[in-house]
């Protein structure tokens, strides 16, 4: 019902939003004069601000049309490699001569958290002068009509397993976040049944592999609230007209404020920041905020039994690290990894995944030399910076291709 409200209310807000929408263009025209002085400015910037704050924010576009490769600027463009209802493979073509070394071939697996993988342009970008990039562009389950099947922890499992297939030997998954478990799972699935296409590397970035380690307010959530809170409080049913209506899901403006919550006081100092800039006519720090935000308030929705499921083993019973894990009623047997380097990165002062959470997993991989497993923790960065910022590009992504150069066939 909540999710019923949640639409009619956006509905209901359309007609002020196009009043907010005409008042700041009146009065930010430069033909008026009122966009000249204090007031029209802070008329416009408070109609702006009203307009941005209850709007849809759609998916964004990656928006990466050229890199650098060895000094030279070369095209990039987007193709669709694989597609399943609930994600896309996306490939990042680098417009390389035939003969030019591609680099090492990286699947870059994008959380499915409430965010679209345009979460990780940053991380796209950083490293495209390095490698053939692959993405996992996860589909928003409010799209995906009741016909096309439910998707669940081992759909998740499967079609990372049907990726790596398809991209063939020697491809070095990344997980960020969220699918550091069931990417672990897969891989280790895929080797223990011998699988030519287990990838060479797995690098986890900042992934919740044993949330008893260190745990964050996110991680006591869940144990203090247990399966039943989640189940009876957060998961709801898409409404007409969209696509997936009927489906079970835990809506993306449920997590949105939950991410809000936790920082809410920097967020409020951040919007009355940006009206200041407006008023003050400074354009470089309100169209930073404009980006930031049209990626952070764009959200979708999962599948309920994914979310549920991910919740009750991952945060609440703990199964992999407790050896309990299972994927279509196989174990999941680190010890079985004989094949795959693995390299997990932690940031210092990450709020969302605690210290040593990614990095437990290096000891259940029994079956890996010590010469095929790494670990790096970045100094000073929180959650974000595991994967993004000057930081990343400056000392993270060099490691991550050194790491996967060391243990490519290649």
């Amino acid at each position: 019902m909540l999710y019923h409200v949640y639409e009619w209310q956006r509905a209901a807000l359309g007609p002020a939003r196009v009043m907010a929408d005409a008042t700041r263009m009146t009065f930010s025209n430069p033909l008026n004069p009122f966009s000249r002085n204090a007031l029209g400015r802070s008329i416009a910037a408070s109609a702006e601000l009203f307009e941005r704050m209850t709007r849809r924010y759609e998916k964004p576009a990656f928006g990466l049309s050229e890199t650098v490769v060895d000094g030279q600027t070369v095209a990039v463009s987007e193709e669709i490699v694989w597609q399943h209802p609930f994600c896309n493979l996306l490939h990042f073509h680098r417009d390389l001569p035939d003969t030019a070394d591609k680099g090492p071939r990286f699947l870059l697996v994008a959380p499915m958290s409430g965010h679209y993988a345009t979460l990780l342009r940053g991380t796209v970008e950083a490293m495209l002068p390095h490698g053939d990039i692959f993405i996992t562009d996860w589909i928003d389950a409010r799209d995906v009509p009741l016909s096309d099947g439910g998707f669940n922890l081992d759909s998740y499992v499967d079609y990372v397993m049907s990726m790596l297939r398809h991209l063939g030997p020697d491809t070095h998954i990344i997980a960020v976040c969220q699918p550091s478990v069931p990417v672990f799972a897969a891989v280790a699935r895929m080797n223990e049944e011998g699988d030519e296409a287990a990838p060479s590397s797995m690098i986890l970035m900042g992934g919740p592999m044993d949330t008893r380690l260190s745990p964050t307010a996110v991680n006591d959530l869940a144990a203090e609230k247990g399966i039943a809170w989640f189940r009876d409080n957060v998961i709801m049913t898409v409404p007409w007209p969209h696509p997936g209506a009927g489906r079970k899901v835990y809506p993306g403006f449920m997590q949105l404020s939950g991410f809000m919550t936790m920082n809410l006081d920097r967020h409020v100092i951040a919007h009355k920041d940006y009206f200041l800039h407006l008023v003050q006519n400074d354009g470089d720090s309100a169209e930073k905020h404009r980006d930031f935000y049209d990626e952070y308030l764009a959200v979708m929705d999962m599948t309920a039994e994914f979310y549920l499921q991910t919740v009750e083993n991952v945060f609440i019973r703990h199964d992999l690290p407790l050896g309990q894990m299972r994927h279509r009623d196989q174990k999941v047997d680190p010890s079985a990894i004989t094949k795959t380097a693995i390299f997990t990165i932690e940031g210092e002062k990450d709020d969302i995944t605690g210290h040593g959470q990614t990095k437990a997993a290096l000891a259940w991989c029994t079956g890996l030399p010590a010469s095929m497993k790494q670990h790096y923790t970045q100094p000073n960065v929180g959650h974000y910076g595991v994967f993004n910022g000057s930081r990343f590009r400056k000392h993270i992504v060099p490691r991550i291709v050194q790491f996967a150069k060391d243990h490519g066939a290649g």
